[in-house]
């Protein structure tokens, strides 16, 4: 059974990022010892190779295709995700046994935390200027219309909302909206264009330091449930759909 937002997308991600203050100890047996009891559970992530820019990634043997996991290690960060993940449950399961393991494994502890995002995108394949669809579809009623849409504009080149909440009133809770297009100018003055993704991005990220200690899982498993929520009420039928019905009628 495929997560519940895949229906509203034509492709759908969730991350988790987990940023250092200090670098991570990168020996060979520390690392090995972490994927080896990672890999033990989900046998399916067999495959270990090194980035150029030197990370670490242990992800599904396939690699390709959908309901892909991964992990990556880099000098300051832990992260995690899955493409098309098949349920909230196995979503919630991986991310329990790496931030119940990672600690241990890897000597972290709350000193070192410096924040946690958890990230859901929103692929919806488009052919055609996604900077134009994004002002059409969520700016045409507003004042910024008269600039973006009205002489003596062309052609729309750069439209790509990024907006920030605080969820506390410590601020050490936020949320963040970014529409990403991949329209280029050169396909603007061309009027060809590849099908790429335009991809809606919400972002939930805690800081560390304002409050009294909380579990890494659990400030996890906090930020998932926010990012449910917001995904749920605000994100999907505010933007992602609006989006996904103007490309449904477009040609």
């Amino acid at each position: 059974m495929s997560d519940m937002f895949s229906a509203h997308c034509d492709e759908y991600h969730l991350s988790s990022r987990l940023f250092l203050k200090l670098d991570l100890g990168m020996e060979r047996e520390t690392v090995l010892h972490f994927f080896d009891s990672i890999k033990r559970e989900f046998p399916r992530m067999r495959r270990l190779r090194r980035r150029e820019d030197t990370a670490l990634v242990l992800e599904d043997e396939e690699g390709v295709g959908s309901n892909r996991t991964w992990l990556r290690l880099d000098e300051n960060s832990l992260r995690l995700g899955h493409h098309n993940p098949e349920s909230r449950e196995s979503i919630e399961r991986y991310a329990r046994v790496v931030f119940d393991r990672a600690p241990y494994h890897l000597t972290l502890g709350d000193l070192d935390y410096d924040h946690l995002e958890v990230v859901l995108g929103f692929d919806l394949e488009y052919r055609g200027n996604h900077d134009q669809l994004i002002a059409e579809t969520l700016f045409a009623e507003g004042p910024l219309a008269a600039f973006l849409l009205n002489g003596p504009a062309y052609g729309v080149i750069d439209s790509q909302p990024f907006l920030g909440i605080a969820l506390n009133e410590d601020c050490d809770t936020q949320a963040y909206l970014e529409i990403k297009s991949r329209t280029t100018t050169f396909e603007v003055r061309t009027g060809t264009f590849e099908p790429q993704p335009l991809t809606v991005f919400l972002t939930l990220r805690r800081f560390w330091g304002f409050r009294e200690s909380e579990s890494l899982l659990d400030a996890h498993t906090n930020l998932l449930q926010l990012g449910y929520e917001l995904a749920e009420s605000k994100v999907v039928p505010l933007v992602v759909q609006p989006l996904a019905q103007a490309i449904a009628s477009r040609p």
